[in-house]
């Protein structure tokens, strides 16, 4: 029987394991669906599955580099809690995931989720753990850079904060400065014109009323609004910051006074953009009390 990609989808909204999974226990039934959740619960991978609708912000993030310097890659795995970040089970399947993508040059989760190691999918792998220590992980997202005209270079704060960086005529210190600078201050964009036009002209709409507020004559906002957008773009650009080891340099003058520069640089941050859910206990147990 033809095992149809709606097919996998439905197991998956059932069981909540991973596609590769899914598509391994129809093949084996034949596409029987009940069948295939009953193996799937024996097996494990169901029980793992009902964790995986659980919030997964917590985590680390991974780096690693070619030897040559040519290629980087990022990579977040994410579980629930500080401890499991911790667990020596948990960050051996990190080390496996980063290597892997390392090696498979893949920006895409699903096709990384499918490599090997030692006879066993990713994605099995991370069944297997989720099993293991009873808590969701998840691989989120991967990123790979190349330069093959310059190198790239990556800084790890802690396990919280990862950033890679590709530049021209850069050495590895300058490279690793650059790296750390972009963990701390968080530039959006590498320079002024990456800046979107509709991100900087809603900015200039905000900053004219906020001015119109001041009672100034029209000349005096209009050199106001300028200066500020002056600063703003900046406060978002790596070329604009003031560097961090050294305030009085921006980024492009010690690019400059380097005879280097920046290619393009990437940033993660464990949970970034993921809603966790806060528990009140207090109203919890309030709601027992009264029989809600």
């Amino acid at each position: 029987m033809s095992i149809t990609a709606s097919m996998v989808k439905e197991l998956r909204e059932i069981t909540g394991a991973g596609m590769m999974e899914c598509k391994k226990a129809l093949v084996e039934t034949d596409g029987n669906l009940e069948v295939a959740i009953e193996n799937m619960r024996k097996s494990g991978a169901a029980k793992a599955a009902k964790k995986s609708g659980r919030v997964a912000a917590d985590g680390i993030i991974k780096v690693a580099a070619s030897e040559d310097r040519k290629t980087a890659v990022l990579v977040e795995v994410n579980c629930e809690t500080d401890f499991v970040a911790k667990d020596e089970s948990f960050l051996s399947f990190t080390d496996h995931v980063v290597e892997a993508a390392l090696a498979n040059k893949t920006n895409d989760v699903e096709s990384l989720m499918a490599v090997e190691v030692n006879g066993k999918t990713l994605e099995l792998l991370r069944t297997e753990l989720v099993a293991k220590i009873g808590e969701n992980v998840q691989v989120r997202r991967v990123q790979v850079i190349e330069n093959t005209d310059g190198a790239v270079g990556f800084y790890s704060h802690g396990k919280n904060i990862g950033v890679v960086v590709s530049a021209s005529g850069a050495d590895d210190e300058l490279i690793k400065d650059l790296a750390m600078h972009v963990a701390a201050a968080n530039p959006e964009y590498l320079s002024e014109e990456q800046v979107p036009a509709a991100q900087l002209e809603k900015e200039k709409e905000i900053l004219i009323a906020q001015a119109q507020d001041s009672g100034k004559p029209a000349e005096i906002i209009e050199k106001m609004v300028g200066g500020r957008i002056r600063k703003y773009l900046a406060e978002i650009t790596l070329k604009g910051q003031a560097f961090v080891k050294d305030p009085d340099v921006t980024i492009e003058k010690l690019l400059k006074a380097k005879n280097a520069d920046v290619v393009e640089f990437i940033r993660f941050e464990v949970g970034e953009g993921i809603e966790k859910k806060v528990d009140n206990f207090v109203e919890e147990v309030m709601a027992q009390a009264r029989g809600n």
